[in-house]
C-alpha cells in the first residue's frame, strides 16, 4: 500500500472522493476539509455590499456635480450653432426652390416680427409679396427652437433661377455665447462664418 500527503493510502483517496454521500464524518481528513471549503464558498452570496454600493453613489455624484455645470455652460453655444445650421438650411432651401421652380425667391429677416424670417416665392419678380404669390413657409421665429438666440440681417437676399443671389446678406446670430454669421456669396453659397 502507498501513503500519500496527510497518511492516507491512494485507494482511501480515491474511495474518499468518490463516495456519492457525502456526510463529512464518512471523508478522510483531506477531503473533508476540501468539503468544508467548498460548502464555504457556496454559501457565500455574490453581489455587493450596502457599504460599497453607497461607496459608488457618492463617487457618481461627485463626478455629477463636476460634469452637470460645465455641460450647462456647453448649452448656449450648441444653441447658437443650432440656430446658424436653421438659418442657413432655409437659405440653401430658398435657393433650390429658386433654381427648381425658375423664378426668384427672397428671404425676408425681421419680418413679420423681430426673431423672424419668411420666404417668398416671388413669381413676378418684384421683390415684393403680391397677391397671388406664396410665403412658401411661415414666418419662422428663431426663438421657438433657440430661445436665446438673436437674429439680424443687414439685406434680404434675393436667389435667383441659376442659382446666383443678389442683395447679399449678412445675417447676425447672438446670445451669451458669442456671434455667428451666416453669410451669401454672389454666387448663392451661403456659408456660416
Amino acid at each position: 500500500m502507498i501513503k500519500g500527503k496527510a497518511g492516507i493510502s491512494l485507494t482511501e483517496r480515491t474511495e474518499c472522493t468518490e463516495k456519492k454521500d457525502k456526510n463529512l464524518s464518512d471523508l478522510c481528513g483531506l477531503c473533508e476539509r476540501k468539503m468544508r471549503v467548498s460548502q464555504m464558498l457556496r454559501k457565500r452570496q455574490s453581489g455587493f455590499t450596502l457599504i460599497e454600493m453607497m461607496i459608488v453613489i457618492a463617487v457618481l455624484t461627485i463626478m455629477a456635480s463636476i460634469a452637470i455645470p460645465n455641460f450647462m455652460s456647453l448649452l448656449p453655444g450648441m444653441r447658437l450653432n443650432g440656430a446658424a445650421r436653421q438659418v442657413m438650411g432655409d437659405l440653401m432651401a430658398a435657393r433650390m426652390n429658386a433654381v427648381k421652380q425658375n423664378n426668384e425667391f427672397k428671404v425676408f429677416f425681421n419680418s413679420p416680427g423681430a426673431n423672424q424670417y419668411q420666404i417668398l416665392d416671388d413669381d413676378d419678380n418684384d421683390g415684393t409679396a403680391d397677391t397671388g404669390e406664396a410665403i412658401t413657409t411661415p414666418a419662422k421665429n428663431i426663438q421657438d427652437n433657440y430661445p436665446d438666440v438673436t437674429v439680424s440681417s443687414t439685406n434680404n437676399p434675393i436667389f435667383f433661377p441659376r442659382g446666383t443671389a443678389t442683395g447679399l446678406p449678412t445675417v447676425t446670430l447672438q446670445n451669451s455665447s458669442g456671434t455667428k454669421t451666416v453669410t451669401v456669396s454672389i454666387a448663392g453659397r451661403v456659408k456660416i462664418n
